[in-house]
């Protein structure tokens, strides 16, 4: 496979892939400025097979951050439970010490801090794009996993399997300052275990350790079993990417295929850390067997 692969007409966008299964990086393109429809098209093909795509050296405020995320669908609300940046109902601020007042760490296992964003809803989003402004020298690289590839990597007896099963996901806070707003919006759902992905047709394993909670019609203890053999499954290193940021850089995910997760090396140093996020609305989420996921409690994401 060559290293730039070209997925459009406009000579002026190059794809560059930076591992087997996932994560590519596109350069060419300024994100600041409005996209010509051949330039989206080029950037949702890449999208639709890379699962994570990465811009650097962009110059993005939170308005040309929403403009860009628009071209793709359309915004959520900027944390569907725990609010957003307050001038822009589109933006989500992820800041160094969010994550710090989540509790006591626990015990630490290879699928520790993964999750596929906001799963606990009915309709989780489509995609995710983060932008780093504030960014620590080294430290802090963010990690993808692409779930259709852990699924096609299983035995087709599991597979068989899997495609029976659905999943409750939940949304559960750790820290006492998000726990009133956990309980206002409390969000809880039933997805299918592997589900079928709307641009791709590919199959994926739908498995969230973060929210994930229960596997429907198994007694707990072969539901926790399976999981845990799943998620550390899903997170093999070959499954995955890893991205350095730089002040600049830009990560757009599909929240329907990857999970993903956040650094916890930060806090081991002094540097400051601030991203902003823009979440798109996605669809209800379909299973092998045709059967969507069921809403269990609270509202479906962009619902008044």
């Amino acid at each position: 496979m060559s290293s730039v692969a070209s997925v459009g007409h406009n000579e002026s966008v190059s794809v560059h892939p930076q591992s087997v299964h996932i994560g590519a990086e596109i350069r060419g393109v300024d994100l600041a400025q409005p996209l010509a429809d051949e330039t989206v098209a080029e950037i949702t093909a890449a999208l639709l097979k890379w699962k994570v795509v990465f811009f650097r050296d962009q110059h993005l405020d939170h308005d040309s951050h929403i403009r860009f995320a628009r071209a793709f669908g359309k915004p959520t609300p900027g944390h569907v439970v725990l609010g957003n940046e307050g001038t822009h109902p589109e933006i989500y601020s992820i800041a160094k010490y969010r994550a710090a007042t989540e509790g006591p760490p626990g015990v630490k296992r290879s699928w520790t801090g993964w999750h596929t964003d906001i799963t606990a809803a009915v309709n989780p989003p489509y995609a995710s794009i983060l932008r780093g402004v504030t960014v620590p020298p080294y430290g802090g690289d963010t990690q993808w996993t692409n779930l259709a590839a852990a699924y096609r990597a299983l035995s087709p007896k599991l597979r068989g399997f899997l495609d029976t099963l659905r999943v409750v996901h939940a949304f559960e806070s750790r820290s006492e300052s998000f726990n009133n707003q956990v309980k206002a919006n409390r969000l809880e759902a039933e997805h299918p275990l592997v589900t079928i992905h709307a641009g791709t047709g590919e199959r994926v394993l739908y498995v969230s350790p973060v929210f994930a909670k229960s596997i429907v019609d198994l007694t707990p203890t072969e539901s926790e079993a399976l999981l845990e053999q799943l998620w550390e499954h899903a997170v093999r290193p070959e499954f995955t990417v890893r991205f350095k940021w730089e002040p600049g850089s830009v990560a757009f995910w599909d929240n329907r295929a990857t999970s993903h997760l956040a650094p916890s090396d930060i806090f081991d140093i002094d540097f400051d850390r601030q991203f902003y996020r823009v979440t798109l609305l996605g669809d209800v989420p379909v299973g092998v067997d045709g059967s969507a996921s069921t809403l269990l409690s609270g509202k479906p994401i962009g619902a008044v």
